[in-house]
C-alpha cells in the first residue's frame, strides 16, 4: 500500500538524475548558499574574509543578490531592516572572530526588536573547534559562546552534510514567533572541501505557530467585554505579528483607547478617534492608563521606555499577550497569554461581546490636549517644526529608520508613521549607527520606494563607510544628518546630572563635502527649508544627504516628577 506522503518523498527522475550528477567545481559553501536559496532567500548581506571565503566564492555561482557593506556592524543591522520589512529571514554571511564579533551590536538589536536574521559564519578549521589553543588566525576558545546571550539559538556545524539541515533549523528558529536572530557557524576547512553531496533542493523550515491557550482567552475577553475603563497598549509584537488591522478591530468592538510603545510605532491609525498615538512617556497617558480597569498590552514586555522608566503602575487587571516568554509578567503581574498577537486578537476577536461606550472618544481627546498643552509650555517650536517638516516631506508609504538621535526621540512620541512597518529605530537594544545602514537594507527590500535614515552627527560618524555601500548599489536612500556638534542628548543628560557635560563635544567634517566624496549628492539646509530640500532629495532616484546644522532639545521628561 503506498501512501501519499511515500509519493511525496520520492524523487522525480529529474531530481534523481541531479543528485546522481551534481556539477562540479562545488564545495561546502554552495551547500551553504544552495539551502539559503531552497529556503527562500532571494538577497544576502554581510562582509567577506579569510575562513569564509568558501561561502562567498559560492554566491558567484547562486542566483542569490549580495549586498556587501564595509562594517560587518552595518551589515547586521541592514540585515536587520529587510527582516522587518519582508517578514523573512535576512541571511548575514560573515567571517570567524573579529568579523563575526564586530555584529554583535546589530545582533542585539535584531533580538531585542524581533528581527529575523539569520548569521552564518565561518570557524577556525574543524580541529581548532572545542577550545583547543592551536593558534589559527582569528581563534576564539568559545566563539559561539559570545552569541549565546544575544540571539535566539546558536548551531555548530562539523561535516558538509550537516550544513541543510543546520541552516534550515536555524531559519525556522528566526521565523518562529517571537522572531529573531540566530548563530550558524561552521569551519573554514569544510566549507572550502569539494563536496560529493548533491545540489540542496529539498529543504523546508516552516515556522511553527504559537497560539493561545483558549482557555486563557476565554477569561480575557471576559473581563475586557465587562470592563468600564479598557484600554490598549500596543507594542512592536503587533507589529511583527502583522496584527494591527485585528488590533483596529478589537479596539472598536471594545471602544477601548490604544497608545503604541516606540516599538509598536503604526500598530494604530493615529488620527483615530480612540488613539492616544504614541506619548507613553507623558505622565497624562500614564495616568489614564492606571486609571483603567483592564488593560490589554499585546507584544510588549513593559520595560524602560514602555512604561516611563519603570514609573507605570497599573491599578487594574492587565492581560498581557507577548510572543516571548521571558517578558511575559516580567514587570507586572497579568493575565498571561503566551502567544503570537495575531492568533490571540483574532481569538479574542472571536469571544468578545461589543461594548457601548460613547465617551471613550472624549476622554482621548482630554489626554491629547494635556498633553499637548504640557510641551506647548516648554517653547520647543523649532523641535517641533522640524519633525513636522520631516512629516510632510516624507510620502505616506516611505518606511523611516531612526538612529538613536534627539530627533529619533521625539518621534517615538510625536511622530505618525502613517501606517505599519513604516517606522523603525534602535530603540530595543538602544545602539549607535543603526539608521542609515538598516535604510540601505530596507532599500534593498524594495528598490521602488524611497527611504529616509535620521541621525545626529555623532552617530553618523558610526556609519559613514556605508555611502560607499549607498553609490555601489545604487540604493534609494536619503540621509538626514542633524549635526549638534556632538553627542546632542549625552550632552543633555550630563548637564541636567552634573551641572556640565564631558566628552559629548565632537570634530566632524563637512558631510556635505564627505558625501560629495563618494559621488553622492549632499545638501545643508536649514529649519526654514529643510521641507523642501529634503523632499526634493527623496523625489530623486539612488542615494543623498541632507544635512540640517541644529540644536535641538528634548521636551521635559515626567518620570522625574515627584
Amino acid at each position: 500500500m503506498t501512501h501519499d506522503h511515500d509519493l511525496e518523498l520520492r524523487p522525480t527522475a529529474a531530481q534523481t538524475e541531479a543528485a546522481l550528477n551534481p556539477p562540479p567545481g562545488r564545495v561546502g559553501g554552495d551547500l551553504v548558499v544552495e539551502t539559503l536559496a531552497g529556503l527562500g532567500a532571494t538577497t544576502v548581506f554581510g562582509l567577506p574574509g579569510q575562513h569564509a571565503l568558501g561561502m562567498f566564492d559560492a554566491l558567484r555561482r547562486s542566483s542569490l543578490q549580495y549586498i556587501g557593506l564595509r562594517v560587518e556592524n552595518n551589515a547586521g543591522f541592514a540585515a536587520d531592516a529587510y527582516g522587518r520589512m519582508t517578514g523573512e529571514a535576512a541571511p548575514l554571511l560573515l567571517s570567524t572572530g573579529p568579523g563575526a564579533l564586530t555584529s554583535l551590536a546589530a545582533l542585539q538589536e535584531a533580538r531585542a526588536a524581533s528581527a529575523p536574521v539569520v548569521a552564518i559564519s565561518s570557524q577556525v578549521p574543524t580541529p581548532g573547534l572545542g577550545g583547543g589553543r592551536h593558534g589559527y588566525l582569528h581563534e576564539l576558545p568559545d566563539q559561539a559562546g559570545s552569541f549565546r546571550g544575544v540571539v535566539k539559538s546558536v548551531h555548530t556545524v562539523r561535516t558538509q552534510s550537516q550544513i541543510p539541515s543546520a541552516i534550515a533549523e536555524a531559519w525556522k528558529s528566526a521565523l518562529t514567533a517571537p522572531h529573531g536572530p540566530v548563530w550558524v557557524e561552521i569551519p573554514q576547512d569544510v566549507l572550502l572541501a569539494e563536496t560529493i553531496i548533491p545540489v540542496v533542493t529539498g529543504v523546508d523550515a516552516t515556522p511553527e505557530d504559537l497560539p493561545p491557550r483558549p482557555e486563557l482567552t476565554a477569561v480575557a475577553a471576559d473581563l475586557l467585554s465587562r470592563a468600564e475603563r479598557p484600554a490598549i497598549i500596543a507594542g512592536g509584537g503587533v507589529v511583527r505579528a502583522d496584527a494591527s488591522g485585528k488590533l483596529q478591530q478589537l479596539a472598536e468592538v471594545l471602544r477601548a483607547p490604544v497608545v503604541t510603545t516606540p516599538g509598536g510605532k503604526g500598530a494604530f491609525p493615529w488620527k483615530h478617534p480612540l488613539s492616544l498615538q504614541s506619548w507613553i512617556e507623558d505622565r497624562h497617558t500614564t495616568d489614564f492608563l492606571e486609571d483603567a480597569d483592564v488593560l490589554l498590552v499585546v507584544g510588549s514586555g513593559l520595560g524602560e521606555l514602555s512604561s516611563n522608566y519603570h514609573t507605570f503602575k497599573p491599578r487594574g487587571r492587565v492581560v498581557q499577550i507577548e510572543a516571548d516568554l521571558g517578558k511575559l509578567e516580567s514587570n507586572h503581574p497579568a493575565l498571561g497569554i503566551h502567544a503570537d498577537a495575531r492568533l490571540a486578537l483574532q481569538a479574542l476577536l472571536e469571544t468578545v461581546s461589543q461594548r457601548q461606550d460613547k465617551e471613550a472618544p472624549e476622554r482621548v481627546r482630554e489626554v491629547l490636549a494635556k498633553v499637548a498643552e504640557r510641551i506647548a509650555s516648554q517653547e520647543l517650536t523649532l523641535e517641533q517644526h522640524v519633525l513636522a517638516s520631516v512629516r510632510k516631506a516624507l510620502p505616506a508609504d516611505s518606511p523611516s529608520f531612526w538612529d538613536m538621535t534627539i530627533l529619533a526621540y521625539w518621534a517615538w512620541s510625536a511622530f505618525d508613521a502613517k501606517g505599519p512597518n513604516r517606522m523603525h529605530s534602535a530603540q530595543g537594544a538602544g545602539g549607535l549607527g543603526y539608521g542609515f545602514p538598516a535604510a540601505l537594507g530596507a532599500a534593498a527590500a524594495d528598490p521602488t520606494t524611497p527611504v529616509l535614515a535620521v541621525s545626529g552627527d555623532g552617530g553618523a560618524l558610526y556609519s559613514v563607510a556605508e555611502l560607499a555601500t549607498a553609490r555601489q548599489y545604487d540604493l534609494n536612500v536619503t540621509w538626514l544628518i542633524v549635526d549638534d556638534g556632538g553627542y546632542g542628548i549625552l550632552r543633555e543628560y550630563m548637564t541636567d546630572a552634573f551641572g556640565q557635560a564631558t566628552a559629548t563635544e565632537l570634530t566632524r567634517p563637512d558631510y556635505v563635502a564627505l558625501a560629495e566624496s563618494f559621488g553622492v549628492p549632499g545638501v545643508r539646509t536649514t529649519p526654514e527649508t529643510l521641507e523642501t530640500d529634503l523632499a526634493r532629495a527623496l523625489s530623486q532616484s539612488g542615494p543623498s544627504v541632507v544635512v540640517l546644522p541644529a540644536v535641538l532639545r528634548m521636551f521635559a521628561p515626567t518620570h522625574l516628577d515627584g
